[in-house]
């Protein structure tokens, strides 16, 4: 054999050697990628699924804001005391239906399941809201009264200056979503000129 073939030899002896370690992946490490990546891909979108599920709508915050203000606006128009316990009760029985509502304390534990109109009416569109109102005394201006709306009587008119009105707006598509309001009702407006409890601050 001369030399010529002994060259020639020796570079196919080499080649299967270069060939195996440049080789690319193999069927089980194609197999093991496409399953990794297949694993990690649902995880992304899982997460992406799961935030987009728990976030409200702009939209939806929005319209719980308006709804929120708007029974906010229609409880502190009413009179502070009862017009028709002859001006003496700061928070008689609320009356039968919403659309006699006559003083701020008609609303005290008001639970509406859908938003609903000044007469009790659902509004349509807005029935997966919920709105929930909460009135009790300021703690500021009345000190030393402790009790809830539930227990005033005929005795407290001229120990109170001053309601706390709280409105609470939520979704029943979303759980997380809770817009609350807080609004002050003074004794500025007395029903009679004669009215005895309505006094100075």
């Amino acid at each position: 054999m001369n030399d010529h073939s002994r060259k020639y030899n020796h570079r196919s002896e080499a080649r299967p050697k270069n060939r195996a370690w440049m080789r690319g992946l193999t069927f089980i490490e194609l197999i093991v990628t496409v399953v990794i990546l297949g694993i990690a891909a649902t995880g992304i979108l899982y997460t992406m699924t799961i935030n987009t599920r728990s976030s409200a709508d702009p939209m939806v915050q929005e319209q719980a804001i308006l709804i929120a203000e708007s029974y906010m606006e229609e409880i502190l128009l009413k009179k502070f005391l009862d017009p028709s316990s002859g001006t003496s009760n700061v928070c008689p029985t609320p009356e039968a239906s919403r659309a006699q509502y006559d003083n701020v304390c008609d609303y005290y534990n008001l639970n509406n399941s859908g938003a609903r109109d000044q007469f009790g009416s659902v509004i349509a569109g807005l029935e997966n809201y919920n709105v929930s109102v909460t009135v009790r005394p300021n703690p500021v201006n009345a000190p030393t009264f402790t009790a809830s709306i539930s227990t005033l009587t005929n005795s407290f008119p001229t120990e109170i200056r001053v309601l706390q009105v709280d409105v609470t707006v939520t979704n029943s598509q979303f759980p997380e979503l809770s817009i609350p309001l807080t609004g002050y009702r003074t004794n500025y407006n007395c029903n009679v000129a004669t009215d005895t409890g309505c006094k100075p601050l």
